[in-house]
């Protein structure tokens, strides 16, 4: 059976240490650097299915990291780290990173996001491929261009259809207002954002059974949104 790849890219040996115990927990294997430089070699030649990415290097800063496996590839990348600000979290989403988790952290959902990390590797080409996206009861028939929920057909605006296509196609990723924005607006207009937020409330209306408890769309406040995996 197949054992996960993971690149753990962390100076701290006690964090280190943790992240490691815990994915020995669940059969994974891994392969550890210490600085930004070592990390994007071993990002070529250990072929990781996912990189666990500290920001606070003592060559580099992560997002600079980001930026440069995100010029070759697209694998899944969680940063893991101690800034805590909604800047800092959003440089990192901009950049590329598909998750963001703060120290100190919860093992349990650590390996949840490890998890919905793989999950995303795994099935993003086949997905790309496929002309149905299915997540739960809810249903994109892109050729179509009709949206089920239950079975039932759900109309929604050019721009909502938009919306959530974006978030399916990324489903397990956190996209920031700006990313969001410069893909379906075309620009990251401050002004814009309350528009966004306006959008994605009519979409949870109509696609979610309890809006105000969404089940699909999942805020992160201060970043931007996700699409959670049913």
């Amino acid at each position: 059976m197949y054992k996960p790849k993971i690149l753990i890219v962390e100076d701290d040996p006690t964090i280190s240490n943790l992240i490691r115990t815990t994915l020995d927990t669940q059969n994974y294997q891994y392969h550890t650097a210490r600085t930004g430089s070592s990390a994007i070699l071993d990002a070529v030649s250990y072929t990781p299915d996912v990189i666990i990415l500290d920001l606070g290097l003592p060559d580099m800063d992560g997002v600079d990291i980001i930026k440069k496996v995100r010029g070759w590839s697209n694998l899944p990348i969680i940063v893991v780290s101690a800034r805590s600000e909604d800047q800092d979290k959003v440089d990192a989403l901009d950049a590329g990173a598909d998750d963001y988790l703060t120290k100190p952290f919860s093992v349990d959902e650590f390996l949840a996001r490890v998890r919905v990390a793989l999950r995303r590797s795994y099935t993003e080409a086949s997905a790309e491929e496929c002309s149905i996206y299915e997540n739960g009861e809810l249903k994109i028939d892109y050729a179509a261009g009709c949206v089920y929920v239950q079975g039932v057909e759900i109309h929604l605006t050019p721009m909502e259809y938009k919306l959530l296509c974006l978030l399916a196609k990324n489903t397990g990723k956190v996209l920031t207002h700006n990313y969001i924005l410069k893909e379906i607006w075309g620009s990251a207009l401050e002004s814009d954002t309350p528009s966004l937020r306006v959008f994605m409330a009519t979409l949870r209306k109509k696609i979610e059974k309890n809006p105000s408890s969404p089940q699909y769309i999942q805020t992160h406040v201060g970043v931007g949104y996700r699409m959670i995996r049913q």
